[in-house]
């Protein structure tokens, strides 16, 4: 079995995704690492597809823009991707990201939708 070089942190941020070929589509990344995520979703992909990934971070409110990321495995409503291309900037969001995960995974686990409709 296939070792991860970077471990994944547990998440709950919402996502959206496309690809070249028109395959639009949703779902809540719910593990996240340095080198790409794991996605529950309702879309159907098949591995080897390219997409570009939207990752709505709630602390602080923002999006996460990766340009290019492959579906490396499907199964039982879930895909996992690794990232082949960030712009520097979006590169350094990340590695921010996962090392505020590292610190305080489970207050960045849930999204602040709870939260709002009080």
């Amino acid at each position: 079995m296939e070792q991860r070089q970077h471990p994944r942190f547990p998440t709950r941020f919402r996502s959206a995704f496309s690809s070249v070929n028109r395959v639009d589509g949703d779902g809540t990344v719910v593990d996240l690492s340095l080198r790409g995520c794991g996605i529950v979703t309702q879309t159907a992909l098949h591995p080897g597809t390219t997409l570009t990934l939207h990752i709505h971070v709630p602390e602080p409110e923002t999006t996460l823009t990766v340009q290019q990321a492959v579906v490396r495995w499907c199964r039982d409503g879930r895909i996992g991707l690794e990232f082949l291309s960030l712009p520097p900037d979006e590169w350094a969001r990340l590695q921010r990201i996962v090392k505020a995960l590292t610190r305080h995974p489970y207050e960045l686990a849930h999204d602040r939708q709870d939260e709002s409709g009080a």
